[in-house]
């Protein structure tokens, strides 16, 4: 009943005005981190040819979107990826793979590449879809800090956007990560025709499990994807969505990854909203902004990046 009556004070803020939103998702920030900035990178290691069926992922072996496909990449791709990631000012550095799950040989060669980005000075992590407790294990036994893996949505629409897994089995891998003591990174992606109140629930059940981290995508609609058709979320409502997370996880990050040029002249504003965090380069299938251009966005609001 309590998680009721929260949901609905977090939809009742909505219809506050974006300025006052904004203030007090700017305050919440300021005390957990101050002006300081958590910056992350991230490689596509393994692209492409998924199984799933997620209706806005050029993944999918089931969509029709034209992207890369590719083998895991040799460990010298990841020891250059990461430290061109270290150069560029990121703190993190995570290895994604496509598709359902990781094991076997690729599961060993990961164990290896997690001590080469530690080599190289920044704080692994890892995308590897849904997995065991006891590979888990393996991977924070090999040195891995954070696993990355997306509720998404909320439990109710998520069938909307997948099929072939279920939000549980999502549940079930977050809490297994719990389990094995690593960090954990899960959020979503928004406009992919979700509700407010879909958004506000998936917030909700982030905060009941403990993540440490909260992504916030916004959708680029790709061409071949169910969701190719889709328009690109308004800047103002995504920074609504950067300003309620805030307010309704006020002691995690909340940081701000695929799709950030939704927002476009108003990027600056992500901070402002709540956001103490951000995903600099590349993003899986997509280009990002130049990082020389995240770095001097930094400066010239006032913060500086996490070392």
């Amino acid at each position: 009943m309590k998680t009721a009556i929260a949901i609905n004070d977090a939809l009742d803020m909505l219809a506050r005005p974006h300025e006052e939103l904004f203030a007090m998702a700017d305050a919440a920030r300021e005390r957990r981190s101050g002006r300081t900035a958590d910056i992350c990178s991230i490689i596509n290691a393994k692209s492409g040819a998924c199984p799933e069926d997620c209706s806005f992922c050029a993944q999918s072996a089931r969509n029709r979107a034209s992207s890369q496909i590719y083998p895991l990449v040799d460990d010298d791709v990841i020891r250059r990826a990461a430290r061109s990631a270290r150069a560029n000012g990121a703190r993190r550095f995570c290895i994604v793979t496509s598709g359902r799950g990781t094991a076997g040989s690729d599961l060993d060669r990961i164990e290896r590449m997690i001590g080469i980005v530690a080599d190289e000075g920044l704080l692994p992590c890892a995308t590897l879809g849904i997995m065991s407790v006891e590979n888990l294990r393996r991977l924070k036994q090999a040195g891995l800090h954070r696993y990355h893996h997306n509720l998404e949505t909320s439990e109710a629409f998520f069938s909307e956007i997948c099929r072939t897994h279920t939000y549980q089995e999502k549940i079930v891998t977050i809490r297994a990560a719990l389990d094995a003591g690593l960090s954990v990174c899960s959020g979503g992606i928004f406009g992919l025709g979700e509700t407010w109140r879909d958004r506000v629930e998936m917030a909700f059940a982030l905060k009941d499990l403990g993540v440490d981290a909260v992504p916030v995508n916004f959708l680029m609609p790709v061409a071949g994807t169910p969701l190719g058709s889709r328009p690109v979320i308004d800047p103002l409502e995504a920074l609504k969505i950067i300003a309620v997370y805030r307010l309704i996880l006020p002691d995690r990050e909340i940081r701000i990854c695929g799709g950030r040029q939704a927002l476009g002249e108003r990027i600056t504003d992500m901070f402002r909203a709540g956001a103490d965090g951000f995903l600099i380069g590349n993003y899986l299938t997509t280009t990002g902004r130049d990082p020389s251009a995240d770095m001097a966005m930094l400066r010239e609001t006032g913060f500086e990046a996490i070392p």
